[in-house]
């Protein structure tokens, strides 16, 4: 199993997008996938037309549950989509409450790497959606993965969000003392305006060792593929923005090679030490 977290601290920049394209292109490549949603607006699950706000059985049910977790109790809450190979963990608005529910709880970070543990030989690789702010969530999605995709919008406003990225990053891999590999993936940009240039220029110049060399532009096709609830390669397979993350998806699998070897997943992922629950 191959866990990768789509993150960043700014909304609105392709989060869920990405998750569904990644996972997408890597069921029709055959993998064994399972997208998991922890943002509690939902964006994932609603792609796959699940509502959040009348989910019972959730990602949230893993925190109500932690103490009890194992294989049968994780898999009941996954629901198969209607494409071949690939899984939805679907969110409930509930879990915009576990922030205040935190204090005081001990594990409440590992959770998810914990759940991902039980299921490790069903897939072969899980994306997860966060949501946009450092908190228990997005704790839990950084401690059960291997690597990071942090989408940037090509936008003056979005480099303040990787920034802040990059700094949660340092603070987790000094609480578990292991550093998180990630890529930066440039998102939304447009060869048309000065403001999309300038930054991408920007982002390469800042982190010419972690970003992805090309781009996703701008395509509406997404919107079109998202609209109708279907993975945007089974929606239009020859669009720009396809032929863009099919080009990412086969860069990153060659980074997390060279950075893990052939084996990417020794365990469950990356987990944070158990005295980091100070961190919530």
């Amino acid at each position: 199993m191959r866990v990768i977290t789509v993150a960043n601290h700014k909304g609105g920049v392709g989060k869920t997008t990405t998750s569904v394209a990644l996972g997408g292109l890597a069921s029709a490549q055959g993998y064994r996938v399972l997208l998991l949603d922890m943002d509690p607006h939902g964006s994932l699950s609603t792609y796959f037309r699940q509502d959040p706000d009348t989910q019972k059985l959730s990602t949230y049910t893993l925190f109500q549950e932690r103490k009890e977790l194992t294989y049968a109790s994780v898999k009941r809450l996954i629901l198969a989509t209607d494409y071949p190979k690939l899984d939805l963990f679907p969110a409930a608005t509930a879990l915009a409450t576990l922030e205040r529910q935190a204090i005081g709880q001990e594990g409440m970070g590992l959770v998810i790497a914990r759940a991902l543990a039980l299921i490790y030989d069903d897939y072969d690789f899980v994306f997860i959606d966060t949501p946009p702010l450092l908190g228990v969530l997005m704790i839990n999605a950084l401690a059960a993965c291997q690597h990071l995709v942090i989408p940037v919008q090509t936008e003056f406003l979005a480099l303040k969000g990787l920034e802040r990225m990059v700094h949660t990053l340092n603070m987790m891999s000094s609480s578990r003392k292991k550093v998180l590999s990630y890529s930066i993936l440039p998102v939304m940009y447009d060869r048309r305006t000065q403001a999309s240039i300038s930054s991408l220029r920007t982002i390469r110049n800042t982190y010419p060792d972690d970003v992805w060399p090309a781009h996703i532009p701008v395509d509406t096709r997404f919107r079109d593929a998202s609209k109708v609830g279907v993975p945007p390669h089974l929606f239009d397979e020859n669009t720009h923005g396809v032929v863009a993350y099919r080009s990412f998806f086969k860069w990153l699998l060659q980074k997390m090679t060279v950075e893990f070897g052939s084996s990417v997943m020794a365990s469950a992922g990356p987990q944070l030490d158990s005295s980091a629950g100070g961190i919530l």
